[in-house]
């Protein structure tokens, strides 16, 4: 397995950050890479809830993902399971820093040779997704 792991400290509570994950409206503006918005089908925020949604991609390519809420513990932590290509779970970790909030983020990919072909755009990706995330906590 192939583990990607980025982390932000954000001026925001983890409440706060928690709040920007566990709202549909307000995940939809934030989840993704930059250029990219999201139409959520179903959105069952509890574990073994469902995650359906389409990402919508600058070019106008669309890609529908499926998700599997694991684990929730509000204010801390989110782990999710992605269950269509490409497999992966990803966890969310919120720690109180002060004032602010050290999120880390760790994707673990099934697939090793999809993950070191797609290293550069993931890494990308994530670093997006946290600054998408810093402005909307």
């Amino acid at each position: 397995m192939s583990i990607f792991r980025h982390s932000r400290e954000l001026p925001a509570s983890p409440d706060a950050v928690f709040a920007a994950i566990q709202d549909p409206a307000r995940l939809a503006r934030w989840w993704g890479p930059d250029g990219f918005t999201n139409t959520f089908r179903t959105f069952e925020f509890r574990e073994g809830g469902a995650w359906v949604f389409t990402m919508h991609g600058p070019d106008g390519a669309s890609y529908p993902n499926q998700a599997e809420f694991l684990e929730i513990v509000p204010g801390a932590l989110v782990r999710l399971r992605h269950m269509n290509l490409p497999h992966f779970e990803l966890t969310i970790t919120l720690e109180p820093r002060g004032t602010g909030t050290l999120v880390s983020w760790e994707g673990d990919f099934e697939n090793d040779e999809f993950a070191e072909k797609m290293r550069g755009f993931l890494e990308t990706a994530n670093e997006q997704n946290l600054d998408r995330l810093a402005r909307e906590a």
